[in-house]
């Protein structure tokens, strides 16, 4: 990326979160027939069960991380594989993982100016509570956190400076 493009990512950015939102919303509303929900409490959300991460190169540089506790993730991949197929472990890391690399491409479709060229990672998913994440981006991170069912979901956008 050239320093005019890092420019303007940076100027756009604070801009980028209400695109990102709806972005999310988009995604639940037409992948999982649900509707999400603003949060009610100002508290940062517990550590999810469950971190899926999409990688973005190209014109715009970082990562989209997805964030949610078991009871969410069992109820998406549910809702996205149906219940009979849904509780076994390796199909709710796919259905968290897709859920990521679909909201990350939604986000990135509706972005204009940056000419194009941005491409996804496969999407990586971490389970369990006992790790620390560090983006390595160093620039702006925009952070939504919404209710899916009445649990939290925390996605996150980094962005390379």
């Amino acid at each position: 990326m050239s320093g005019d493009a890092s420019v303007v990512v940076s100027s756009r950015s604070h801009e980028w979160l209400p695109i990102l939102e709806l972005a999310v919303q988009e995604v639940f509303e037409i992948m999982l027939g649900g509707r999400l929900a603003p949060t009610t409490s100002s508290d940062p959300p517990a550590q999810g069960e469950f971190t899926a991460i999409v990688g973005l190169a190209g014109s715009l540089r970082g990562i989209v991380t997805f964030r949610c506790g078991s009871r969410s993730a069992d109820h998406i991949a549910a809702r996205m594989l149906g219940p009979e197929t849904a509780h076994a472990e390796g199909q709710v890391w796919d259905a968290i993982g897709e859920i990521c690399n679909v909201i990350a491409g939604n986000f990135k479709s509706k972005l204009t100016g940056l000419g194009g060229l941005c491409l996804l990672s496969v999407p990586a998913v971490v389970t369990g509570r006992a790790y620390r994440f560090h983006s390595m981006a160093g620039g702006d991170s925009l952070e939504i956190v919404l209710l899916f069912e009445g649990d939290p979901i925390v996605i996150r956008l980094d962005l390379h400076a």
